[in-house]
Parts: structure tokens; sequence; C-alpha cells
């Protein structure tokens, strides 16, 4: 049976350029994985942006392991090439930052071994990503594994993937699957299928159709149930090797107008996009990084999240599949095409289905992400396109292929029209003025394609929580501006219900080491929640009226606390029917309403605010001052100001 052993702990980092031997033999600084090298990249308002090709080196005893077994190494995640050594012998070359691969090792242990990964983030025309608003982080940023196999097993050595394909399907009131083992070796495969109380429900051979009666289905956020499905191989009388696997039954559906379809039932598609990045640590995340993630999107209330733009941690896979976020998965073939890198895009692209196609929670695979930004190579471009979106469809036929277009990709741009359904990236209202631009551009686009399914893969505002105004305007990066273009946004897409999803764009501030914007250089500041998730913006709150169902107040503004006037208006966010404003201590009104209450109040010397409904309450304290406060404004040469309270 395999052991699987994670080997994090006792590793030497050695920033600079050495040879393999040399690497086995230099200092450097003691670390435990994950780790990444350049976690503040741009945000010092530089340009000393650590792209290298860097070296971490691990001593270790060879486990114990029969003669009939192998002895793997798995990475769960190398950016954006690896080179692994062991014992001077190379065993592994990989190029793409965000996927799992694995090699054989058996051959090369000795009783003591050294381990050298060469992480290279360096530039490189053959490998995606090369250009983005993100920050390219280099080091082994997840974990590292060896484990011990029968050498009769599942298949271990294609493309990362588990060696078992799920694919459920749905007939009447039952459940239907089909379980595809890939083995090496020998052996007979057993199939045996778990409700979520460890009860068998099906069982059979590999391949077999297997029928689950009355099946529970997969039912998003309302009901994201998921069976267990176990897949034993036996040579020579016993089992040699197991593994297990979650899945759900559901069907899904798009309609141009009645948008996605869950289950038989309309179920639009309303959520954000995710970026993995911590500050100082990049993209080397914890479990517990993921659950707090994965804790504020569900605090929305959202029901989709798109995971930009490259393929994330299983564990956050398995976190939508347990919380029933409906997911859209894409690979980082973006902004750029590159010509040369074309079969590293197929080939992350077949990582990316193979290693997460037993997923519940994933109904589309994107291909791509603004690619038309640039306009060289777009013969090449279109025709690659056509080709990694026939390998999706023969790869995975029962889901869907989308991209997100680039806001100044036109209506009839041929890209926009290869994939099954497809999204715009557009931010009328920030980097261009006026609100009512986005609903013109949607009502065009119907006009011009009514059965055409459309969707909004990104839409956006910066918002510094220390900045704050009186009158809000684009451009200013205010907390009170970013709230306003989102307020806008939701009851934007209520007009146009038949948007199969929209996806705010970001869930959290990330790290773009080229930009300089907002006061704070190297981050993009779109998020609805700051870079370290200690900050939810006010944006945050309109949404979490809007989607969730839990009840809640929030007074906007709480951070705009030192006004000028006579009086100001207060703003209260919430999903109850009716807020109750006390101003010092006394009621000053109650409002009825929908999701927005605004109290205009005169302003005290010092104003105590308190917003009620039934049990939930929210309070601030605001000043009147003579002056606007300068520290509220934005100041393009200022260095970060600390807004944390």
């Amino acid at each position: 049976m395999r052991k699987i052993s994670t080997i994090n702990d006792g590793w030497r980092f050695i920033k600079r350029s050495l040879s393999p031997a040399e690497a086995a033999t230099a200092d450097g600084e003691a670390i435990d994985l994950p780790y990444t090298w350049n976690g503040t990249d741009g945000q010092d308002g530089g340009n000393d942006y650590v792209r290298g090709a860097f070296w971490f080196v691990k001593r270790f005893k060879a486990p114990p392991a029969e003669a009939d077994e192998d002895i793997y190494i798995e990475f769960k995640g190398v950016n954006s090439s690896a080179l692994v050594y062991l014992n001077g012998k190379l065993v592994a070359e990989h190029h793409g930052g965000y996927s799992t691969f694995r090699a054989n090792i058996t051959q090369h242990l000795r009783e003591e071994n050294t381990l050298c990964v060469c992480a290279d983030n360096r530039k490189n025309e053959a490998v995606y990503p090369q250009t983005a608003d993100f920050t390219f982080y280099g080091g082994i940023y997840r974990d590292v594994s060896l484990i011990i196999v029968n050498k009769n097993r599942f298949d271990m050595d294609y493309y990362g993937a588990s060696g078992i394909k799920i694919t459920p399907a749905v007939n009447g009131a039952d459940g239907e699957v089909v379980a595809e083992a890939y083995i090496t070796g020998g052996g007979e495969v057993k199939i045996t299928v778990y409700d979520k109380d460890g009860n068998t429900v099906a069982s059979g051979a590999s391949g077999e159709r297997l029928t689950v009666k009355n099946a529970r289905l997969w039912n998003g956020v309302a009901d994201p149930y998921l069976y267990t499905l176990k897949a034993e191989l036996t040579a020579d009388g016993k089992i040699v090797d197991c593994i297990s696997r979650r899945f759900g039954f559901r069907t899904f559906s798009f309609d141009p107008d009645k948008g996605f379809i869950l289950n038989g039932k309309p179920y639009p598609l309303r959520g954000v996009c995710r970026h993995q990045d911590r500050p100082k640590r990049g993209n080397a995340l914890t479990r517990a990084d993921h659950d707090e993630d994965m804790r504020l999107i569900m605090e929305t209330g959202a029901n989709t999240v798109r995971l930009a733009h490259y393929q994330h941690d299983d564990y956050f896979y398995d976190l939508c599949d347990e919380n029933g976020l409906v997911v859209w998965a894409e690979i980082p073939y973006i902004s750029r095409h590159m010509p040369q890198a074309n079969d590293n895009a197929l080939s992350q692209m077949k990582e990316l289905i193979y290693q997460q196609y037993n997923r519940a929670s994933i109904v589309m695979w994107g291909v791509s992400n603004e690619i038309t930004m640039y306009g060289k190579h777009k013969k090449d471009m279109l025709a690659f396109h056509k080709r990694l979106n026939a390998f999706v469809k023969e790869a995975d036929p029962s889901r869907y292929t989308t991209l997100a277009c680039f806001a100044m990709c036109g209506f009839n741009n041929k890209s926009a029209h290869i994939t099954d359904i497809v999204a715009w990236n557009l931010y009328l209202g920030w980097y261009v003025p006026f609100f009512f631009l986005n609903d013109l551009w949607i009502k065009f686009f119907r006009l011009l394609h009514p059965k055409r399914c459309l969707g909004y893969s990104e839409y956006g505002a910066e918002a510094m929580p220390n900045l704050h105004s009186k009158r809000p305007r684009r451009g200013d990066n205010s907390e009170e501006y970013q709230a306003l273009y989102h307020e806008y946004m939701l009851k934007c897409f209520e007009r146009h219900p038949y948007m199969w999803g929209t996806y705010v764009w970001n869930m959290f501030d990330f790290a773009a080491d080229a930009r300089n914007q907002g006061g704070e250089a190297g981050m993009n500041h779109k998020g609805l929640v700051t870079f370290d998730r200690r900050t939810k913006k006010d944006s945050f709150y309109i949404y979490k009226a809007y989607w969730s169902k839990q009840p809640f107040v929030h007074i906007t503004g709480k951070r705009f606390a030192n006004r000028t006037g006579k009086s100001t208006v207060i703003k209260v966010y919430s999903n109850t029917q009716s807020v109750s404003l006390y101003v010092n201590g006394k009621l000053f009104k109650t409002l009825k309403g929908d999701k927005i209450f605004k109290f205009k109040i005169p302003l005290a010397q010092v104003t105590d605010i308190k917003a009620v409904s039934g049990d939930c309450c929210d309070e601030c304290t605001i000043r009147r001052v003579k002056k606007a406060d300068p520290d509220y404004k934005l100041h393009v040469k200022s260095q970060t100001q600390s807004w944390q309270k």
C-alpha cells in the first residue's frame, strides 16, 4: 500500500547561480517549505525584481521500501521551471509553476541522499506566464512529498494525475458513475462508492457504469453533497494500492436567456476572482491561509469563484467542492501570445484537466485571459485557440470552455467566438468614465449576438481603506468611490439577469510588481479585502447585502472619521428590511429599505453613531473638523500609510 510523507522541513536555500554539483555543497539559508524568495517584489516602489534560477537543497535518508516497491518524489508547485537533481542525476524537468509533477527516483536513491532543486522564474518566452498584472514569485511554494508505491499501482507518471478518472451523470432520480482506472504493472481494480456517512452505495469494476439509487445531488452552496469513490488494486491475491477521491452528481448547462442552470434550475453565478498570494510570503501559503480565504469568500454569500490566472492548490479545490462554490478553472495563458510557448500552454492545460478532472465544483475550463492585449502573432494565436479549445472538448466533453476577453476586444473579435461561452474583463467606470456604459455595452452585445452566453469575468475599482472623499470621483482610490462603483454594478446585473456569471476583480488585494498606484507600490488594490486579509472594505459589505442570507448591518465610511460641515450622510448596508440609527445615544430615525439605507444627520464635535436591526448592530464615531484631513487624499509620491485600526 502506498505511503506518503512530506519532506518540507530542513532545506537550504542558495540565492545565487550555481551548477548542480556546486549547489550540493554550497552554504545557504536554513528554511522550511513552502518558501518563495521574492515575496516583496516591486513593493518598495523600485524595480529590483528578484527573478533568477536559485537552489533548494535537502539531505535525507532513503525511506524503507520493499523489493516490489518504487519511490517517487512529488512537487505540488515550483515556480516557474524546475530542474530536480538527486545525487547528481537529473531526475525531473518541469515547466509551469502551478501544477503537480512527480519523478520515480528509485534507481537513484542511496542510503544518504542529496536533493537539489533549481527553481527558475527568469524570463522565458517558452513558458507561460511572462506578461501579466501580477507578481511572478519564485520558489518551492507547495508541499514536497516522498511516495512509496507498489510496482503494480495506479499510474503516477501521467501529467501529475491521480490515476483514476471519475465521470458522474444523472439519470432521473439516480446517479450513474464511471470510474476509469489507469494502472502501471498489472492487477484487477475494484471500485466502491460511499455516501457521506460511509455507507456503500455502489460497487463494481473499472470502466463499469455504476448506479447510485436516489442520488443526492451536489447542489451548490445550498447542499454541496459529495460521495467518495475508492479504487483498490489487487495483484497476486492482495491489495497493493488504494486511492480515494470525492465527486458529486450534478447537471449544469448555460443558456443565453436563462444564464447558468444547475440541476435543472436557473442559478445565476455571482462571485469573485481570487489570487492566492499573501504579504511577504507570496504564494507560499498554509492550509490556514486557504481556510481564511474560503471563510471570507463564503461570508460575502458568493456562489462561484474564478481561480485566476493559474492552477490553484489542490486543497483550495477541496474547499470549493466542500462549500459548493462553482469554479472557473484556468491556465496562465495570459496577456501576450507567444508562439514558441504553444506546447507549454497545452501542457499546462493537460495538467489542469487531468489533475482536477474529478472535481464536483469545476464546471468550465478557461483557455486564456486577455490574450489579445498585444496584437502580434494574431494568426497563430487564433489557430492555437482553436487547437486548445478542441483539445479541452476532447479531453473533457462533460464541461464547458470559456475565456476572458480583453476590454478592447471588439464584439465580433474572432477569439471571442471560439469557446462554448464567453466573458469580458470590463472596467467601465474605472479606467474610462461613466457607469452607464456597462448597461449600454451589455445591451449592444446581446443585440449583436442574442444566442451567445455572456458573462463578466472581471470588473472592479481600486480602493485604499485610508483614502476617503466627501465627493468621490474616478481615480481617487477612495473607499467611497469603490463602494459607489459596486453599488451600480450590482444593480446593473439585476437589469441583465441572462448573464451567466459575474466575477468581482478581485476578492483580495494582490501583488503586482509593475504597479505604483494608490500610495502603495507593487500592489493592485481592487480587492474587497486587503492583501493581509485584515480589513474588509466597505464594498465587501454591499456584496454581503446582496448575496448573503446571514443578517447583518454595516456602517460605511467608518474609517472616514474626520469630516467637515454641519451635517453628513451616514450610509448603512444591510440585508434586513429596516435599520434604526442612533446618534449620540438617541434614536434618530428608522428606515425601511433594500440593502442601502441613507441617513442625513447633524454633526457635533464628536458624534457617536449606532446602526441597529434586530440583533445586529454596528457603531462608529465621527469627529467634526474645520479642514478636510489631508491624509484622506491620494498623494502619488507618498509612502505607504498605516490604515489598520
